[in-house]
């Protein structure tokens, strides 16, 4: 079974139980409560190639068999699955079935998904798998059953042929959340186009095209779930590609190329970072000249002592990337596989013959003599894309975290002198981190006083810190532009149009902007932290702890690499919580 690429509207969803006495709760099978359960994974999968890549949360309410909710979260920074499906489904809630692909995480820091249902009335909960994060795990269930919620894990407390495959499809829709919690790098998943005899090129390079337009328009949509998209430097000398995903949804993957060398011409179109981003890691100390180039175009230079693909994904890890699409020829997917690093494989195959001795093949030497050492694929799927024949599978199984990483009282019960908790800095990056509400990406709205003194409510710090690149909005479209951040659908929607109008229109910016920005994001800092007392309790409890924003590429906000950033945000979290405690420990 592989993850469903349509976009097309679920069918189970579109039949919403309507708002009457119809609706019982009727007693369910095995099959019907495994078919709910398979519905809430497909419904996890609806922001695929929107936003980019984040733990899919699906929650699909029942009574009965008949769906009266249901919910998915959109992009990190927004509402959760839980709370969507319940304000759908409203008194119909009270009495009913929740079915969650996935254990519910805490992005809000306040169990928001679990206190969502429990305030809606739902009387149980079906579970697919437990989270996969260290500090999630088990958090949620246990904190239902607290509440008296009756909740059912599948593999645990609900057996059984029809669950094995809801269970497949719950694995499915967070393989690369699995793939990197149980390996620490980002699911990695390599593709390419062939011939019936095994090219993807005539022998003179030439590639355009091996497969058919129907399966061109497969791969835009891989790029879409992919958080960056892999080549090397063979690929960009001959090609030339775009690598842009053009496939109508919102998310636009990074372009990381390989290259020991740099031996590139000065013009490729991926020296173009207008609308997509570019990173090229190289070998330390190679080309100075063309490092310079390319970083005076905006393009990302990352150095490493060794460059080879198990440390390009260990940065990719750092970077908080979850899923990578490797588009590149034999020369680099060949060390790829042979490292470990590539999970799952998409061979698009075309029902033509090129032929020609020297011509490449997608996977060039891995070292076997002999066809025993053959890699077989596992849970391999056939499907016909126009003339072509799309063969995927994988090479690794998703992996079943259950005995891989347990829990940290299952931890502590196995070492009593372990404890996750003892350290002197904590980092915090995306928002499923263990401190993630730290994060200017966290879901909670701030309301903040404009030029007026007028309060007006921004959904996110990420929303509030965008637009005021542009505030005082003097010309008409600056006001145009600040309007567009703020009903952004989600932080990472913001930050990206934010940064992608301060690089179209740099005329548009506050004179001031550099100046005053860590004032904006401070003063925006205060009021989150100043409105949600559980945020502000989570701060104070780090006294001691030295805050580090663990993003690699950013130097300014960011603690860099390798500590080389000034961790701006970091340094802002931890004045506030000294003002904060100065405040409570002052006498009245």
């Amino acid at each position: 079974m592989v993850l469903a690429l349509s976009f097309a509207a679920l069918s189970p969803v579109a039949s919403l139980c309507t708002r009457t006495n119809s609706c019982s709760l009727r007693s369910t099978t095995h099959s019907q409560e495994a078919s709910l359960l398979r519905q809430a994974a497909e419904v996890a999968d609806l922001s695929a190639g929107l936003t980019a890549p984040h733990p899919n949360f699906g929650c699909v309410i029942a009574r009965g068999t008949d769906v009266v909710g249901h919910g998915f979260l959109y992009a990190q920074g927004t509402k959760c699955a839980e709370l969507q499906a319940v304000e759908m489904a409203r008194e119909l809630s009270r009495g009913a079935t929740a079915y969650l692909n996935l254990e519910p995480g805490d992005c809000y820091g306040d169990l928001t998904p679990v206190s969502s249902l429990v305030q809606a009335g739902i009387s149980r909960v079906v579970v697919g798998i437990r989270h996969p994060l260290h500090h999630l795990r088990g958090k949620a269930i246990q904190a239902l059953r607290s509440q008296g919620v009756q909740i059912d894990v599948v593999g645990e407390d609900l057996l059984g042929k029809a669950f094995e495959e809801a269970l497949k499809s719950c694995l499915v829709v967070n393989a690369p959340l699995l793939y990197r919690a149980a390996y620490c790098v980002p699911f990695s998943v390599l593709k390419f186009a062939m011939t019936l005899d095994g090219k993807i090129a005539a022998s003179s390079g030439h590639a355009s095209w091996v497969s058919s337009k129907v399966s061109r328009h497969r791969v835009f949509e891989l790029r879409g779930r992919s958080d960056a998209i892999i080549v090397g430097g063979n690929t960009v000398r001959r090609d030339d590609p775009q690598l842009t995903a053009r496939h109508g949804g919102g998310h636009v993957p990074a372009r990381i190329v390989l290259s020991r060398t740099l031996d590139f011409p000065e013009e490729r179109k991926l020296w173009n970072v207008f609308d997509a981003y570019t990173i090229v890691a190289t070998q330390r100390g190679a080309c100075k000249d063309m490092q310079k180039k390319l970083a005076s175009k905006g393009v990302e230079v990352v150095e490493f002592d060794f460059l080879n693909p198990k440390d390009v994904v260990e940065y990719c890890y750092d970077r908080g990337y979850l899923s990578l699409l490797w588009e590149c020829g034999g020369s680099l997917s060949a060390p790829a596989i042979k490292s470990g690093v590539i999970h799952k494989l998409f061979a698009f195959v075309a029902p033509k013959i090129i032929g020609g001795e020297n011509a490449p093949s997608p996977v060039g030497e891995l070292g076997n003599v002999e066809m025993t050492q053959a890699i077989d694929l596992i849970d391999v799927s056939y499907e016909q894309i126009g003339p072509d024949i799309l063969v995927s599978g994988y090479i690794k199984p998703i992996p079943d975290l259950s005995p891989v990483i347990p829990s940290v009282d299952e931890t502590s019960a196995l070492d009593p002198t372990i404890s996750p908790y003892e350290t002197n800095i904590i980092f915090f990056y995306k928002t499923w981190d263990e401190y993630g509400v730290f994060s200017n990406f966290s879901p909670h709205p701030v309301q903040m006083p404009d030029e007026n003194g007028d309060y007006i409510t921004w959904p996110s710090v990420e929303h509030y810190y965008q637009a005021h690149k542009f505030i005082p909005a003097d010309a008409p479209l600056a006001g145009e532009f600040v309007q567009q951040i703020k009903i952004a659908k989600s932080p990472e929607e913001a930050a990206r149009l934010g940064r992608k109008l301060q690089r179209q229109h740099p005329e548009m910016v506050r004179e001031d902007w550099d100046a005053v920005k860590i004032d904006v994001m401070y003063s925006a800092l205060k009021c989150k932290f100043s409105t949600y007392s559980n945020l502000k309790s989570l701060l104070c409890s780090t006294a001691g702890c030295i805050l580090v924003e663990a993003s690699p590429h950013d130097l300014f906000w960011g603690g860099g690499r390798e500590g080389e950033g000034l961790n701006y945000l970091g340094r802002l979290l931890m004045k506030l919580r000294s003002e904060i405690m100065e405040e409570t420990s002052t006498p009245v």
